[in-house]
């Protein structure tokens, strides 16, 4: 963590950490007892929806907050731009629970279409801050160029898969689930510092 960028990256882990905590909220087990709905054990496995969609989610934000971490990273001094770039992410990743929430809900459902539709346009504006993000702090001064081109151009492909699982779950929704499974492992696949930067870093 270097010094320009320590206080955004606490207080944007801060926002991450509170977001991934607010996914088991959701999970919530009705009470009463068989006049509720059978068996405890009956009710339990009836909530897979809901543990589907917070692995999911959960997945999803730990792997939004490596590819943060490593893009805040890049930055020497922080400025006002990168600040609001930054809250546009976190934007994004505060908002993530609520989709969570309607997939859950309605993943077993005749509107299991329209909830996939909706979880992965999210993914799209969240892809869309990222990109703002690395397009604003390539303007920083003393920014590894060679990087930020590296990382944009694996941004860019990522921004065109969420663009396509959002269209694909019109038609195959669990199809485009697992397309954005697939684009969580392409980000953990990207090279955030150059050969030349990695050699400095103390280990």
């Amino acid at each position: 963590m270097t010094e320009g960028s320590s206080r955004i990256e606490a207080f944007s882990d801060g926002v991450f950490a509170i977001a991934i905590t607010l996914l088991v909220l959701e999970i919530r087990l009705q009470h009463g007892g068989a006049e509720a709905g059978g068996s405890l054990l009956a009710r339990l496995l009836a909530l897979w929806p809901y543990y589907f969609a917070f692995a999911l989610s959960f997945f999803v934000i730990l792997v939004t907050w490596i590819a943060h971490h490593d893009v805040i990273r890049l930055v020497g001094v922080t400025s006002h731009p990168v600040q609001l770039a930054n809250g546009f992410v976190l934007f994004y990743v505060t908002f993530i629970p609520f989709p969570t929430a309607v997939l859950a809900a309605h993943l077993t459902g005749p509107e299991i279409t329209t909830a996939v539709t909706f979880y992965c346009a999210t993914f799209v504006v969240g892809s869309g801050a990222f990109n703002v993000l690395v397009a604003t702090i390539a303007r920083c001064p003393g920014v590894d160029m060679e990087a930020v081109r590296r990382i944009r151009r694996g941004f860019r492909i990522t921004f065109t898969i969420y663009v396509a699982a959002t269209l694909v779950a019109l038609v195959a929704p669990w199809a485009a689930l697992a397309l954005n499974v697939a684009v969580r492992v392409h980000l953990l696949r990207i090279r955030y510092q150059s050969a030349k930067q990695s050699a400095t870093q103390v280990p």
